[in-house]
């Protein structure tokens, strides 16, 4: 499987996904339409020979922070929240294996015989020989976003940028869709992010990034062929590395 345009600028990359990229516009669960497009433009980059490990989040079904006011404890709605994770990592595999990709779903809690357990130099070997790798479960501890757990695999599999999928085209001053005049950044230093409390990641993901100098690139995963650009060296999106400048 190959792809036209210019060749691309990153040998490996981990992309970071939430879980709502995979839902219906409105309400919870899966939506084929959106599962299959994800994979689409997943597939493309894993054919230019790009290595590539996801993360997924499970907030189309469940978080744990949304369990406040449920009789439950935070400490089991996070792992509940992380089940979630396992789920969605198992569909966007399945997805990803129909459009061609050779696939390992990786978990940070024991799944098996569903997914292997997550090894790093078992997940090196699979990016070695050019496999897509889903690292799910987080980073298998409660309190701990997704986004901390992206942060984590992407330094532990050598990363050279974390990509954070979203609903928009980069990081806003304010929330665009609230707030129509704020203003898109091009790019932030990581400390820029972390005072400014600006809505990149949570700040314990986005401190590892800054102590690891992995740049981050925020971009709008629902426009077909971002992934692709950004993989090509265009200047998609925001980017969050060490410069200040805005």
């Amino acid at each position: 499987m190959g792809s036209q345009g210019e060749p691309p600028v990153y040998r490996r990359l981990l992309l970071k996904l939430s879980g709502e990229a995979l839902a219906p516009a409105t309400g919870s669960g899966l939506d084929a339409d959106r599962l299959n497009a994800v994979a689409a433009e997943v597939a493309e980059v894993a054919g230019m020979g790009v290595g590539l490990g996801l993360v997924v989040g499970g907030g189309n079904y469940f978080r744990g922070a949304r369990a406040v006011g449920l009789p439950m404890d935070r400490i089991v709605a996070d792992h509940i929240g992380m089940l979630a994770t396992a789920m969605n990592a198992l569909a966007l595999g399945q997805a990803l294996e129909s459009a061609g990709v050779a696939v390992r779903v990786q978990s940070a809690v024991d799944l098996t015989p569903i997914a292997e357990p997550y090894v790093r130099a078992r997940a090196l070997a699979h990016l070695d020989k050019g496999r897509v790798v889903i690292f799910a479960c987080g980073t298998g501890n409660p309190l701990f976003t997704t986004d901390s757990a992206a942060s984590l695999r992407a330094v532990e599999i050598g990363a050279q940028l974390m990509l954070k999928a979203t609903k928009v085209d980069g990081v806003y001053s304010d929330d665009p869709l609230c707030t129509p005049d704020a203003v898109r950044y091009e790019s932030l230093s990581y400390d820029d992010v972390l005072t400014r409390s600006l809505a990149v990641m949570d700040a314990a993901a986005v401190a590892l990034c800054r102590d690891h100098r992995l740049p981050i690139r925020v971009f709008d995963v629902m426009e077909a062929g971002n992934l692709r650009r950004i993989v090509s060296g265009a200047n998609v999106g925001t980017l969050v590395w060490g410069g200040t400048g805005e």
